[in-house]
């Protein structure tokens, strides 16, 4: 299988094996109508197995605090005239805004519309995730 470079866009690559898919969900990236090749379980000689995401569009933008939160060994690759000209990694963000949402059926954020799903990084409980206004887990 052969999968030609691109030309303008993004490269997002070393993506967990098998999340590919739920990384573009996360970052609203919609393939029906973005132009994109996506490789799944492809080989990796520093993981095993790996995702790989290009995206042939030079206005695409990724939030890397979204993409550290479902891809943290993810490495973005920017495109212009078919040579890399930046190379970004994502970091675990300590607070995420509207991307996860609370399970509790009692939070705020569930019994009243409009109020933003705010999480912040709890590193005393093994890098997790906890809502804002009634401290539970993240559920992702």
């Amino acid at each position: 299988m052969e999968v030609t470079s691109i030309q303008d866009g993004i490269i997002i690559d070393h993506v967990p094996a098998g999340t590919a898919l739920k990384v573009l969900e996360y970052l609203s990236i919609n393939p029906a109508s973005t132009k994109l090749a996506l490789i799944m379980n492809t080989d990796s000689h520093r993981y095993g197995t790996k995702d790989i995401i290009k995206i042939e569009d030079p206005d695409t933008a990724i939030d890397l605090d979204v993409l550290g939160l479902v891809a943290r060994s993810a490495t973005v690759d920017v495109i212009h005239g078919g040579r890399i000209v930046d190379k970004m990694t994502p970091t675990l963000p300590e607070r995420v805004v509207n991307v996860i949402t609370c399970v509790n059926p009692r939070c705020v954020t569930t019994t009243e519309p409009g109020i933003d799903q705010v999480f912040y990084l709890d590193r005393t409980d093994g890098e997790a995730y906890r809502c804002r206004y009634c401290d539970e887990e993240a559920e992702f």
